[in-house]
């Protein structure tokens, strides 16, 4: 059965998204804001076939960290549901992401009118910059920040060591870290064609102020993220 669910659910999901993206193309020539509403529409409609076809919703722990200013989100990364479910909780924020993704037709200008964050893997020194400036830029236009500190979709229970462009936006941007743990691969996981029924777990976790060194900072995300992502695997 849950094989059958998700037939159907990547079917339909997959004319929902290219009905979006052909007819949302002439929003191209739109503000920005236009384009974020075809964005959350999109969202909620593969979210509603998600959930109502293969029964997979969500449960939020620790709302009362949950930012609502300036902030840095700091997320494990398993499936590609936590980037559809934050863009849509968050107001407009601008994802951390690798430039190869602004390359893909259709989709990829997308994420370029919405104003996301590319950065090219290769650059090193001067690519870190460049995302701080963008990432500034963002701060400015009064968006967050989501980054995925491993820089890549990681499998429940595993880890990966945290890329330095989480140390670089928290030491030169002066906002607090807000660490966010999940269990989304559990059901939805990497190039996974299944997705299971269930409930996945995102907890916001109390965020991390400004101020720290560098070394400190990381140690102090870490301690804070790996543990509770590792709790999440095993439900509440």
């Amino acid at each position: 059965m849950t094989t059958l669910r998700s037939l159907l659910f990547n079917l339909a999901n997959f004319v929902w998204s290219l009905v979006m993206h052909v007819v949302c193309l002439p929003l191209l020539l739109a503000p920005a804001a236009w384009v974020w509403k075809a964005a959350h529409l999109w969202i909620d409609g593969t979210l509603f076939l998600l959930r109502v076809i293969c029964g997979l919703g969500c449960r939020e722990i620790g709302l009362e960290h949950f930012p609502k200013g300036p902030a840095i989100i700091a997320a494990k990364h398993q499936s590609a549901w936590e980037t559809l479910f934050l863009s849509r909780r968050l107001n407009r924020p601008a994802f951390i992401l690798k430039r190869e993704l602004l390359m893909i037709p259709l989709f990829g200008w997308f994420l370029r009118k919405t104003g996301m964050i590319a950065v090219d893997r290769t650059g090193k020194a001067a690519a870190l910059k460049q995302m701080v400036r963008d990432a500034g830029a963002a701060f400015a236009a009064g968006r967050q920040i989501i980054i995925f500190p491993e820089g890549t979709r990681v499998a429940p229970g595993t880890h990966r060591p945290y890329q330095p462009g989480i140390a670089a936006l928290y030491s030169q941007l002066n906002v607090p870290v807000v660490p966010v743990a999940l269990n989304s691969g559990l059901y939805w996981s990497r190039q996974a064609f299944t997705k299971k029924p269930g409930r996945i777990l995102i907890e916001y976790l109390p965020p991390i102020p400004p101020g720290l060194g560098r070394k400190a900072f990381m140690a102090e995300l870490e301690a804070r993220l790996e543990p509770a992502a590792q709790r999440l695997l095993t439900g509440l």
